[in-house]
């Protein structure tokens, strides 16, 4: 009967510096293809798509922000309320890897604090025009508590995956309590009334249990 049901909504950002291949990501992930005419975004760009994640069916509310500097402000008005994010750097320029603070600076200022974070080392398929290892970006995603993953959105290598283990963390953190989507700003909703509905009653008595604590 679980099949059915639609459990979540999540919201999730693409940032990082423009020219690595946000869109291309996006468009791979939802389409299944390449986008091979891609010019830069201007402002942002929407995508969405339901996902299966463990068996919970999932749907991700994508925002694909412009990575150009003159668009930061508009692009910033949409990080309020994001449950996720890939953050994505290309693998053969440095430039776009250093500008990585600066992005998660912002993300976690203007997001939430609890935001789940993948970091995406994308145009894994130009492996000889390398100027960032691998090494180099795992350490960077462990010392900031970031999942990370090469992607390649020429190939789909990866693609799905960054996009899943993002929302599989979020699930992980709701069904431990961590993050609660009824707080305003959580970037999550529920996808399917009944089953707010059965989660809220144990919530509802909550209150009448202290009250009568006297």
């Amino acid at each position: 009967a679980d099949k059915t049901y639609l459990y979540f909504l999540f919201k999730f950002l693409v940032i990082g510096n423009a020219g690595t291949g946000k869109s291309c990501l996006l468009h791979q992930f939802i389409e299944k293809k390449f986008k091979d005419d891609s010019n830069h975004t201007i402002g942002v760009e929407f995508g969405s798509k339901i996902i299966n994640v463990g068996g919970k069916y999932v749907k991700l509310q994508i925002w694909d922000t412009a990575g150009q500097e003159r668009f930061r402000s508009v692009t910033r008005s949409y990080y309020r309320g994001a449950a996720g994010a890939l953050l994505v750097y290309d693998i053969t320029s440095r430039e776009t890897y250093n500008a990585l603070t600066n992005w998660l600076t912002d993300a976690r200022m203007l997001a939430s604090q609890n935001i789940v974070i993948i970091l995406c080392g994308n145009k894994k398929d130009l492996d000889a025009d390398r100027e960032v290892t691998f090494l180099e970006a795992s350490r960077f995603a462990q010392e900031n508590e970031l999942m990370f993953l090469e992607t390649s959105a020429l190939t789909g290598e990866n693609v799905e995956e960054a996009f899943v283990q993002c929302a599989r963390k979020i699930l992980n953190k709701i069904e431990s309590g961590e993050l609660d989507p009824e707080r305003m700003g959580s970037g999550i909703q529920y996808g399917d009334a009944a089953l707010r509905q059965l989660r809220s009653p144990r919530r509802a008595q909550a209150p009448n249990a202290q009250e009568c604590g006297c």
